[in-house]
């Protein structure tokens, strides 16, 4: 049974969208190098409002939108980015042809859309809250990361509240308690205290029951990274609230046939 996603109430300004909302991950990597403007461009082409990416510094503090730890993957450069200056890192070319962008110019070039900002090492946490603070960016950024630590760490510098997603010691701690009514309601207070207001998890942890302790505790679910149809079919018919997808045009083109791809 399909959910009924137009009646639901989004808790923050960053997800102030009909539901399920569709992340471009990484940009929208299966049409565009990643990470890229390229990418970004084209998803926000199809319509995305939602745009995933990851946050590295330099070693002179320069955000930049990249995910590996170094860019020998990615990019036609090689050499760790913490170790690196901005001068040093900023010939290097994403596939080739990319320019790596700055998280700040990409918030400043987009100023309507939304950004899922997953915070790779601790060295970024501060460039990335510096940035909310000069463009005023609080109510378009969910900060994401593996780690609870560095999300602990970026929410001592904030200003004021920001979303969050939920680190993974606290998916840990939901699935184990989110089913018992008492757990679920503290769980949840605790979680709105935090400015957490969303769960960022693979496929195989989106369980009905998983999504359900989800739901109770006042957090949407939203799914990673689907890049087949019959993924992201199951995951809507679980009643995710966000799929996050590299295939941009396949995710636009079946919530597209579902009703569900605003217009």
């Amino acid at each position: 049974m399909l959910r009924a996603y137009v009646d639901q109430r989004p808790p923050v300004a960053y997800l102030d969208r009909p539901l399920p909302i569709a992340f471009a991950h990484r940009g929208g990597a299966a049409h565009r190098p990643e990470n890229s403007w390229a990418a970004f461009e084209h998803a926000i082409g199809l319509g995305y409002t939602h745009l995933e990416t990851d946050a590295r510094a330099t070693a002179d503090g320069i955000l930049l939108a990249f995910h590996d730890r170094t860019l020998d993957r990615a990019t036609d450069r090689t050499g760790r980015i913490s170790r690196m200056s901005y001068r040093d890192v900023a010939g290097a070319r994403v596939g080739g042809t990319e320019p790596i962008p700055l998280i700040e110019d990409l918030l400043g070039a987009w100023p309507g859309l939304r950004f899922n900002v997953d915070l790779k090492d601790v060295s970024a946490i501060r460039p990335m809250m510096d940035v909310l603070r000069r463009i005023r960016a609080w109510d378009r950024v969910c900060v994401t990361s593996f780690s609870a630590r560095r999300l602990h760490a970026a929410r001592a510098l904030l200003d004021r509240p920001v979303c969050m997603a939920l680190s993974p010691a606290g998916v840990a701690t939901l699935r184990l308690t989110g089913g018992v009514p008492r757990c679920a309601d503290l769980l949840a207070a605790k979680l709105a205290r935090a400015g957490v207001h969303c769960a960022q998890v693979p496929l195989q942890v989106a369980t009905p029951p998983f999504v359900r302790s989800a739901h109770n505790a006042g957090l949407q679910v939203h799914v990673w990274t689907l890049n087949r149809r019959e993924e992201m079919e199951r995951a809507l018919d679980l009643g995710a609230d966000g799929i996050m997808t590299d295939e941009t045009v396949m995710l636009r083109d079946l919530l597209t046939q579902r009703g569900l791809w605003p217009s």
